[in-house]
């Protein structure tokens, strides 16, 4: 992963949710669930396995202030239900769940699920684990293809 050219996308490039949502093929990611209000996705850059990304369609930048209560609530199902299918597939330690971006950079909302495998030394857990500046988890197209499909059958029976 090139860091640099990421972080440069993400400040001045177009929104990576509405790009990958508009089938835009510099955008493009592994979809696990979609709904009519959501989407979520596999990580292109993942630093554990099986990293999701969930994200309203909409083009919402505020996590709480620019959703309506039962908006944020069914948001919030969907990343509960994400995450359960993650720890289903992957049996983490952990999951931890991030709503990441700013005005920045990635502001469109999105939340991080990331499951924690087993034995990590606890110096590189928690936000450790999760910076791509520590390395980032190489996948076949087939190998993303398997982890996705897998996700959706998982979701399938949840949603």
């Amino acid at each position: 992963m090139d860091l640099d050219a990421y972080s440069a996308r993400a400040q001045r490039g177009p929104c990576f949710v509405c790009a990958f949502l508009a089938g835009d093929p510099a955008f493009a990611h592994e979809t696990v669930f979609e709904d009519e209000e959501h989407v979520a996705f596999l990580d292109r850059w993942p630093t554990v396995p099986g990293k999701v990304l969930v994200a309203p369609k909409a083009h919402v930048e505020h996590v709480v202030r620019d959703l309506e209560e039962a908006a944020y609530l069914r948001l919030m199902r969907v990343v509960r239900a994400v995450a359960l299918a993650v720890e289903r597939v992957f049996t983490p330690e952990r999951t931890y769940l991030l709503s990441l971006g700013s005005q920045s950079g990635n502001a469109h909302v999105h939340w991080h699920i990331a499951g924690l495998p087993g034995g990590i030394p606890y110096e590189r857990q928690q936000f450790h684990a999760l910076m791509t500046e520590h390395g980032v988890l190489e996948y076949t197209t087939r190998q993303r293809g398997t982890m996705a499909a897998r996700l959706r059958q998982e979701l399938a029976e949840t949603l």
